[in-house]
Parts: C-alpha cells; structure tokens; sequence
C-alpha cells in the first residue's frame, strides 16, 4: 500500500451524509498534521435546475450520492486518517487472486472531467418524463392544458408536447420548465 504518488480516490460513505464527511476529514487532517498526504476532499456535485412552488431555483445534486473523492498519497497513515473518519465505510477497491485488498485510483482523465462537470456555468435542467408521457404546462400561455410528450431535446432543454385544441393535435415547444409530470 506505500506509494509516493498523488492519487485521487473514491471513498464510500453513509448516503446522505457525504457534506460532514468532507468537513470531518478536513478538520482530521488539520488536527492530525496530515495535509502533505492528504490535500484535497471533493463532494462531486452539479447545478440543476428545478422549479418548486412555481419558483425556478438552482440546487447542487450529489452526481455520486454515498461517495466522496480524497486526492491524497496512499499509505498506513493517509489511510488511517480516511478510514477511521466518522461516516466513512470504505474505499473502492479490488481484490487479487491471492485475496489482497488494493485500494483503486482514479484516472487522471476521469477526474479531469469529474472536476469540469462540477464548474459548468450552465445548471442542467433535470428531465422527469419520456416520450408518450402526459404531462400538465404550468407556465406559459398553455398554462392547465394537457398534453402528450412528443420530443425531448435534453441539449436546449426543451420538449415537444402536442396538445389539443379545438379537437385537434398541435405540436408545441416548451422548456422543460414550463411542464410537469402527470
């Protein structure tokens, strides 16, 4: 388990409790001087979009929920620190043929783009039906009509709902905000 490489790895927590894992961890290394082998906690979150009580909000979503990602150098010490912090239930690991637990590290690519997913500007809007589904509009001058989804088109968040007035289908592009889920 001794190596001298800064590696990034995913360790398992209670679900739900990742945010205090990463502030019980930050304040163990500082309590316990280990910041030359353990240097950063990541919460692996995105912006998404959603609309409650009819207020458009911005929320953070756990894109791992149970997992947390520590940049550290591996050994007995950097690992005792991990381990032994409280909500923590291990790490991602394989095991040999001979039965021995070798923790696994992330790729430098899988991490770059880890890292990049959580700064985008853009929140991603999250999208709770699929093609056939009804769904009610909310917003807009379609407001209470009800419609069949059509199309989605995830890349600019809209759909295609059709809709009937007067007895007959008309197709009608809305943002993913202006609907919901029957």
């Amino acid at each position: 388990m001794a190596q001298n490489a800064r590696e990034w790895f995913v360790i398992h927590t209670y679900s739900g409790y990742e945010d205090r894992v990463k502030t019980n961890l930050e304040h163990r290394i500082e309590s316990m001087d280990v910041g030359a082998k353990i240097f950063q906690v990541v919460v692996p979150t995105e912006d998404e979009m959603e609309i409650k009580d009819g207020q458009r909000r911005t929320v953070a979503r756990k894109v791992f929920p149970g997992y947390i990602l520590v940049e550290m150098i591996m050994d007995e010490e950097s690992w005792h620190v991990v381990r032994n912090t409280p909500g923590v239930t291990g790490i991602v690991s394989t095991q040999d043929d001979k039965g021995k637990i070798e923790p696994v590290s992330l790729d430098e690519d899988e991490v770059k783009s880890i890292l990049k997913q959580m700064e985008s500007e853009t929140p991603r809007v999250r999208v709770g039906f699929t093609r056939g589904q009804s769904i009610r509009i909310v917003d807009g001058p379609f407001i209470d009509f009800i419609g069949v989804v059509d199309d989605l088109n995830e890349e600019k968040g809209k759909v295609k709902v059709m809709v009937s007035f007067f007895g007959r289908e008309t197709p009608v592009e809305l943002d993913f905000l202006q609907v919901e889920r029957l």
